[in-house]
């Protein structure tokens, strides 16, 4: 196996890793759990960044072209617009207590 394709590999499945700590994060009550899976990740997200920018620098990886500033703020604007309804609400969620936005 190339090193282009170990170095590909192994980025997908950290990547596919931190979406995974993402849900387990989310619905765990435990705060000394939650806290060690947060660090896990945190330390999975800096390995994951380290990879990323050494297949870039062997040429492994070609960023997508940066965005026209124009484009960012046009979604930034259409994103907010759409949050703007729940933002600062303090929106409930049904039988599971409060969200304060």
């Amino acid at each position: 196996m190339r090193e282009k394709d170990m170095v590909n590999d192994v980025l997908s499945m950290v990547n596919s890793s931190l979406t995974g700590y993402a849900s387990v994060i989310s619905q765990t009550a435990d705060q000394q759990l939650r806290q060690t899976i947060q660090q896990i990740r945190d330390n999975d997200e800096k390995f994951q960044y380290d990879l990323f920018k050494l297949a870039e620098q062997k040429g492994f990886y070609q960023p997508a072209q940066q965005a026209d500033p124009k484009d960012i703020q046009q979604i930034k604007s259409q994103l907010s617009g759409d949050m703007g309804g729940i933002s600062g609400t303090g929106a409930e969620m049904s039988g599971r207590g409060r969200m304060d936005w």
